[in-house]
């Protein structure tokens, strides 16, 4: 099983990975948290000690426009807050 992993960069997650060494990604739905654990530890070299998920629904989205009205379906998404060990840190930006 392939398991999608992308780090959440905005202004809210940021300030939380700097003041509690937290940070955030977003994950594939069907990931447990021993999986995403497993993953950040292997992915950027660092000690996780833990790991807490939320699920987000889709969202209902519509749009008027000339032909009439639009609607459709966001995607549902897993989000995993990871808080790391004492004194690691994740530089998302270093291969930039």
């Amino acid at each position: 099983m392939d398991i999608m992993i992308k780090p959440v960069v905005t202004e809210k997650a940021n300030a939380v990975s700097e003041k509690l060494n937290r940070y955030t990604f977003k994950v594939s739905p069907s990931a447990n948290k021993f999986q995403i654990k497993s993953l950040v530890e292997s992915l950027y070299g660092v000690k996780v000690t833990s790991v807490n998920t939320m699920n987000y629904d889709g969202k209902r989205k519509q749009r008027y426009t000339k032909s009439g009205i639009i609607s459709g379906k966001v995607a549902a998404f897993k989000k995993a807050v990871v808080t790391l060990a004492e004194g690691e840190t994740i530089n998302f930006y270093s291969n930039i």
